[in-house]
């Protein structure tokens, strides 16, 4: 038999096991779905926004290239339409600036240029009529070209500005029409993207030089610390940032979506920090984890809480088959028990029937004063003793059927605590002491309203003496005896309990306490059968005893008896 201990630590094991049953068969598979679908959405919503990026940068290219293109066409429709010696008049070259920026303020001068790098007429607010262009780089480009667009340069006005030149295609007598953008107005048409608080737009060329300045950020022909080495491919979207190792890199992580202008070669750049454009992303990662996490701590509290009433009702449907079992077991010896009972009973009844009268005929004969009546006597009370002991192996192995009736365990206590009360001084042959004594106190806690069961009136008794005589014996006739009735109504089962406060019985001997002849007592002082005789009446009358003892504190002994359906005796 497994002790307390092996016991409870099989029960932490199964729990244990169906801990972790659980967990792979339904936690498990929901943290894996979960995950599954925390990436999904994470990767669909990044895929998404990066797809929105990459919209957004392909459309304003367009838009910019547009831009450029027309203004391009605008300047070979007045060469193409414009002779020179028209264009070279002041008032006509300003009436075509007009119309140039009729719908809209595109551009700041207009002028033309010979082939000597000469300004032969000028519109526009700055004093350039005299200046010489010839080794500037990008009369050299449009020369050689005939159609070019400049990156931004400072030039003879010193301030940031790109131009746009037309080359008259007749190579018998060359001339340049040349217009500068309006940086400001094209400012606005390339920073007009606004994403969030952080998001904007900006240009710059193969060198990695602004050509606009982003936010309004005074840093047109600035060096970009971008690493332009990552933007040598067409177009794309990219993480870049937040690399502490590398010092390149070591600013506010970003997400770039980039592209290309075909003319001039410009990379057009529209990024944002990482940390806003994935605000809602990341919102939506998060709600998707405590989701997760709830969920998962949901399932976790259902697994331990159900596996634990599993556990609790696996244990007490051990609990109870073993009781059932050490019934069994226990009806099983007092049924072996009983019958070699009755038969030394019967063998030893006529040896000590005729040692009683032989000693008392000798008792008669021996006078007073020979001491060997005092032997004899001595005999004859051993005998009388022995006898009792036979009467009661008579009483523990008698199976003859009782009369049952209904009765009240209440009156029955009242019977024995009265009986037992009015005999406080009477000397049993088989106690050596006072059965109820005075100093031990009897409390009754019995319910008014337990109903009656079916049982042998005197059977019941015989339970209460035997309980109630063992309780004063483990007291030494000080303490204090506790009697209690009570009923659970939904098993139908009538309670009584006899607890009692002394020295209580040590764990090791509580499995043996019904075994017939196991007793704690001084030799001469018990048979131990009172307990076996009490186990067998409740057995006859389908009820169950239970012991709940601990040492130094007391002993309580719990009877149940099936309940008949009839009113209760008060």
């Amino acid at each position: 038999m497994k002790d307390p201990h092996q016991k409870k630590e099989s029960y932490s094991k199964l729990y244990r096991n169906f801990i972790l049953l659980i967990f792979l068969t339904s936690l498990l598979p929901h943290l894996l779905v979960g995950w599954g679908i925390y990436h999904y959405s994470s990767n669909f919503s990044i895929t998404r926004l990066q797809n929105s990026f990459q919209g957004q940068v392909e459309d304003h290219r367009k838009i910019i290239e547009l831009f450029l293109r027309e203004r391009t066409s605008d300047l070979e429709m007045v060469v193409e339409t414009h002779p020179l010696n028209q264009l070279r008049n002041h008032e006509n070259l300003n009436r075509v600036f007009d119309a140039l920026n009729r719908n809209g303020h595109f551009f700041i001068d207009l002028g033309v240029i010979s082939e000597q790098g000469k300004h032969l007429s000028y519109v526009g607010p700055y004093q350039l009529m005299d200046k010489d262009y010839s080794q500037t780089f990008w009369f050299k480009e449009v020369m050689e070209k005939g159609v070019f667009i400049s990156d931004m340069f400072m030039g003879y006005r010193h301030s940031p500005h790109f131009i746009l030149a037309f080359l008259h295609p007749e190579k018998s007598h060359r001339w340049i029409l040349r217009a500068t953008i309006d940086t400001e107005y094209f400012r606005s048409l390339v920073e007009n993207v606004r994403i969030g608080k952080t998001g904007e737009a900006f240009l710059l060329n193969q060198s990695g030089i602004f050509q606009t300045s982003p936010h309004g950020k005074d840093r047109i022909m600035g060096k970009t610390p971008l690493p332009m080495v990552k933007f040598q491919k067409g177009s794309g979207v990219d993480i870049i940032g937040g690399d502490r190792k590398s010092p390149e890199l070591n600013f506010p992580r970003q997400i770039i979506a980039y592209t290309w202008l075909k003319e001039p070669r410009w990379l057009l750049v529209i990024k944002q920090d990482y940390s806003e454009a994935f605000k809602e992303v990341n919102r939506a990662n998060w709600a998707t984890l405590v989701f997760l996490f709830l969920s998962s701590l949901g399932l976790i509290f259902l697994t331990v809480s159900i596996t634990y009433i599993i556990i609790k009702m696996i244990r007490k449907r051990d609990e109870k088959n073993r009781l059932l079992n050490d019934q069994l077991i226990q009806a099983s010896k007092l049924a072996s028990m009983g019958e070699i009972s009755a038969k030394v009973a019967h063998e030893l009844n006529s040896p000590l029937g005729g040692i009683l009268i032989y000693a008392n005929l000798l008792l008669e004969e021996t006078p007073a004063e020979d001491p060997k009546q005092k032997d004899l006597k001595e005999i004859i009370d051993q005998t009388i003793r022995c006898k009792e002991i036979v009467k009661d192996l008579l009483e523990f192995s008698r199976k003859s059927a009782h009369q049952r009736v209904s009765c009240s365990i209440n009156q029955s206590i009242r019977q024995t605590v009265d009986l037992l009360s009015k005999q406080s001084l009477i000397q049993s042959p088989m106690f050596l002491g006072p059965i109820v004594q005075p100093s031990v106190q009897v409390v009754s806690e019995i319910d008014p309203d337990l109903p009656l069961i079916s049982a042998d009136p005197n059977r019941l008794n015989q339970i209460l003496v035997n309980l109630i005589i063992n309780a004063v014996d483990a007291m030494e006739g000080k303490g204090t005896l506790t009697l209690r009735t009570y009923q659970r109504p939904s098993e139908k089962k009538a309670v009584l309990e006899v607890s009692d406060t002394g020295g209580g019985i040590p764990p090791e001997n509580i499995p043996k306490i019904f075994e017939p002849f196991f007793t704690t007592k001084e030799v001469g002082k018990g048979t131990g059968l009172g307990l076996s005789t009490v186990y067998g009446i409740v057995q006859e009358h389908g009820g169950t005893i239970e012991v709940r003892s601990e040492v130094g504190k007391g002993t309580t002994f719990i009877l149940e008896f099936p309940l008949e359906e009839a009113q209760a005796l008060n």
